[in-house]
């Protein structure tokens, strides 16, 4: 029998973190596949009754506790580390606020299948989310269309697996043969990208990364666009905000762009300083244009 660990972070979304267990459970439930599954749920300090909920409802999932400034990244990171040690045969990230798809494990088999024939070996299958409500893609896998600007674009899902750059972790599931190659989601990241930097990783070593096929699962793209209010804001609060792991997050932006594009990483600092101290500027001029 196969062994799968699931995992997860959460803060605060009780009611979310509980609906994304729930259609895990059923999806599971429905998989024909012989597998054991585990789950790993850090709570980096919720005060809303999370791990009390999850607890009752879901007495199987094993709670760690985070310090209470873990963030996605780390929060991801520190299931990890315990789950690992169980020695599982394939690891699947998901979201708090991720509802999965009944078909989720039939496309991962699916994916499976295809990645061994072609590539003969496992990989990294990424997961399409769609907004509940317009059904438009908010999350899944990208490919580069400029890699010195690192600009990208989000690969539609098809009927057979896509290979792709970078990915999401809304869904995202990991063979064992990956994790003892590149190990866990890497240190340095606070909030994002850490997802992103995995799957590059993997795309240089040679591992495939493939988008699975169709949509198997709804999350909400609730992030506003910051740049909305942050030419209002007070040069203190600029500087707050840009190296905030829910703002800018600047910290996980720069090591990302340091490590995967050392020769823009120049230009990308003082992009970062230059909308602190020329917020408008940056607004009307660059941001404003790039949008469209």
């Amino acid at each position: 029998m196969q062994r799968l660990a699931v995992l997860l972070t959460c803060f605060n979304r009780k009611d979310k973190t509980i609906a994304a267990l729930t259609a895990l459970k059923e999806a599971f439930k429905k998989s024909n596949e012989n597998w054991q599954m585990s789950i790993y749920l850090t709570d980096d300090g919720s005060t809303d009754g999370t791990s009390q909920a999850v607890a009752t409802n879901f007495p199987d999932v094993h709670i760690l506790k985070g310090t209470g400034f873990l963030y996605w990244a780390g929060g991801m990171r520190n299931s990890w580390k315990e789950a690992v040690k169980g020695d599982y045969d394939a690891y699947l990230l998901i979201n708090d606020d991720t509802n999965i798809y009944p078909h989720l494990f039939d496309s991962i088999k699916k994916t499976h299948e295809f990645c061994m024939l072609n590539y003969e070996m496992g990989g990294v299958y990424i997961g399409t989310t769609v907004d509940s409500e317009t059904k438009k893609i908010t999350y899944g896998g990208s490919v580069f269309i400029n890699r010195f600007l690192a600009k990208m674009k989000r690969v539609q899902p098809k009927e057979s697996p896509t290979p792709c750059h970078l990915g999401n972790a809304n869904i995202m599931w990991v063979c064992k043969n990956v994790v003892d190659d590149m190990g866990i989601l890497s240190d340095g990241y606070v909030h994002g990208m850490a997802d992103y930097d995995y799957t590059l990783r993997a795309t240089k070593k040679g591992i495939p990364s493939l988008i699975m096929p169709g949509v198997v699962g709804e999350c909400i793209n609730d992030h506003n666009d910051p740049y909305l209010k942050f030419f209002k804001l007070s040069l203190k609060e600029r500087f707050k905000m840009l190296y905030n792991p829910v703002g800018f997050d600047f910290v996980s932006q720069s090591h990302h762009m340091k490590k995967h594009f050392p020769i823009r990483f120049p230009l990308f600092i003082m992009t970062g300083y230059f909308k602190v101290f020329f917020p408008k500027i940056y607004y009307h001029l660059l941001y404003k244009n790039r949008k469209n």
